[in-house]
């Protein structure tokens, strides 16, 4: 039997409005109230993944900034992986976000996130955890202490960062897409599979025992590490096409991931409208 739930949130857990179904809430309480061990993997800081873990009412592990930080139910910090402070310098300056301007920088921090202008149509993604930005000048921040760099506009321009990271960095860095708008910076050795390597070694789980469920580029060694993965229907045509062995379920404007959880522990829809 499934012991341990892994899931992503915007694509997946999350509907449409990125806020969490009344449907989906009581699902997930049901089976954590039965034992099960939920893991939430997303590339959300952990701030504001906490609000969304108050909402749904449960103690899970949560994997943030698409695995650079993991903090256990109690809210302690048990795994940290940071870029270098140099790296972060210089992956704020124009040669790599563009001289045009166009793209917004944000630096993920222990305990905040950081932004290079005001963008207030950002915050409707965090409607139900409330968490918001502080603008500063990231141009000089010692680099310190940063999770992820985020970079979010046009697709066209995104690609060219992507193209100035490869060649100022190579294979030092994990890049990956979490929308098309927003690309995501780590350092080499995160994402969210490994995170969920070190989640179940503290839970003295095999990976045969685990479920995931993901939508997105940056789910790919999620889905891949657990031994029973689930793609979203709504999922970037890419995932689909890196990952044509995982079977797809509903959508996340449907509440999905409950639906397929409740066929996978033999609970009756008996809350479905």
């Amino acid at each position: 039997m499934y012991q341990v739930i892994a899931t992503d949130l915007d694509g997946t857990l999350l509907n449409s409005e990125h806020q969490l179904d009344p449907f989906t809430i009581a699902t997930v309480r049901r089976l954590a109230s039965a034992g099960v061990h939920f893991v939430v993997a997303t590339g959300r800081h952990f701030r504001d993944v906490a609000g969304i873990r108050d909402l749904l009412g449960i103690r899970p592990y949560l994997v943030t900034s698409n695995g650079a930080r993991v903090h256990a139910p109690d809210d302690t910090m048990v795994h940290a992986q940071s870029l270098p402070c140099e790296t972060v310098r210089r992956l704020v300056r124009p040669e790599i976000t563009g001289a045009h301007g166009r793209v917004i920088v944000n630096l993920f921090a222990n305990d905040a996130w950081l932004i290079d202008r005001h963008a207030p149509h950002l915050l409707a993604l965090h409607r139900d955890s409330g968490f918001c930005y502080d603008v500063a000048d990231l141009h000089g921040h010692d680099g310190s202490d940063i999770a992820k760099v985020l970079y979010i506009g046009a697709p066209a321009d995104l690609e060219q960062i992507a193209a100035n990271l490869e060649r100022e960095f190579g294979s030092a860095l994990y890049v990956t897409y979490s929308l098309p708008d927003c690309l995501e910076v780590m350092t080499s050795t995160v994402s969210k599979g490994r995170a969920l390597q070190f989640v179940l070694g503290q839970l003295g789980f095999d990976a045969s025992k685990c479920v995931a469920f993901g939508d997105n580029m940056n789910d790919i060694d999620l889905l891949e590490t657990a031994g029973h993965p689930f793609m979203m229907s709504n999922a970037n045509p890419d995932l689909i096409a890196r990952l044509p062995h995982v079977p797809r379920i509903g959508n996340n404007f449907e509440a999905g991931v409950a639906h397929q959880l409740r066929k996978l522990f033999s609970i009756a829809d008996e809350l479905a409208c």
